[in-house]
């Protein structure tokens, strides 16, 4: 497995638009970020923040947008393929109001792949931003703010074996959503299912647009030393960035999810 070039982070959780991380769980888990390569970080940005009223971030070489409960990065790399296709194929909003994100995204020539009724029997869609990031949207009339971090799809025919490694590994919480099985970490809903429009095996992420998902741990050095012991190899192993104050680790999971871990992202 390639190494990144870069440190990547970020920072997130179901939380107030100052983007604080929520409390992890007894292993010290929470959720973290999403990170996107992308062939123009400057339209992506833009498209957040007028479309999900996202906030910017550029620090420390650190360039994304902030929304309630998640961080975005981007790195302008072209992507080796969409989501889409992946072990995670997409990722998931609460909004407002579905007909009024839609109803800008249409104006703004975007494509809308689906409106459907969700599993938990909510108003959804499934949309596409630039170089095929795949986002589900599902309506929620009752919070305060355009958009929300909701969810992180994982597909695989296996997709039980990733849910209960997802519990051994970080602790998360097996639950429900509607008919699709989940487990839940602080800030986060982890689903998992198979991909029922396609009988092609979900490919790896890293490279892809959505080329990691990250996850904010308390004492991470003793974390990772946890993992190794229970048979995880990193692909890039724990390291201290005192310049910008986060430590990050890197690791394919069993089934081909690119992971970054990270401590230090709450100063952000």
């Amino acid at each position: 497995m390639r190494i990144l070039p870069a440190v990547i982070a970020a920072l997130s959780v179901m939380a107030p638009a100052s983007a604080q991380l929520v409390a992890p769980n007894e292993l010290g888990v929470a959720m973290g970020h999403v990170h996107l390569n992308v062939s123009d970080v400057e339209s992506h940005r833009q498209l957040w923040i007028e479309h999900f009223d996202a906030v910017p971030l550029d620090r420390n070489g650190l360039t994304g947008v902030k929304i309630p409960g998640m961080l975005l990065l981007f790195r302008q790399q072209d992507a080796t393929g969409p989501s889409e296709g992946t072990v995670v194929d997409h990722f998931g909003l609460k909004v407002r109001s579905l007909e009024e994100v839609l109803q800008r995204w249409r104006a703004a020539g975007r494509e809308v792949q689906r409106e459907f009724t969700g599993a938990a029997g909510f108003p959804n869609a499934y949309i596409l931003a630039p170089d095929g990031v795949k986002i589900e949207l599902q309506q929620d009339v009752g919070q305060p703010e355009i958009a929300t971090a909701h969810h992180l799809h994982y597909f695989n025919a296996d997709y039980l074996e990733v849910r209960a490694w997802y519990v051994e590994m970080f602790s998360a919480i097996l639950g429900n959503r509607g008919q699709v099985d989940t487990a839940d970490l602080p800030g986060i809903n982890l689903s998992f299912g198979t991909n029922r429009r396609s009988s092609a095996v979900p490919v790896g992420t890293e490279g892809r647009t959505i080329d990691h998902i990250g996850f904010e741990v308390r004492n991470l050095k003793a974390f990772c030393e946890q993992l190794e012991a229970k048979g995880i190899e990193f692909d890039r192993p724990y390291r201290e960035n005192a310049e910008i104050g986060v430590s990050t680790a890197f690791f394919t999971d069993p089934f081909g999810a690119y992971v970054e871990l990270t401590e230090g992202l709450r100063q952000y």
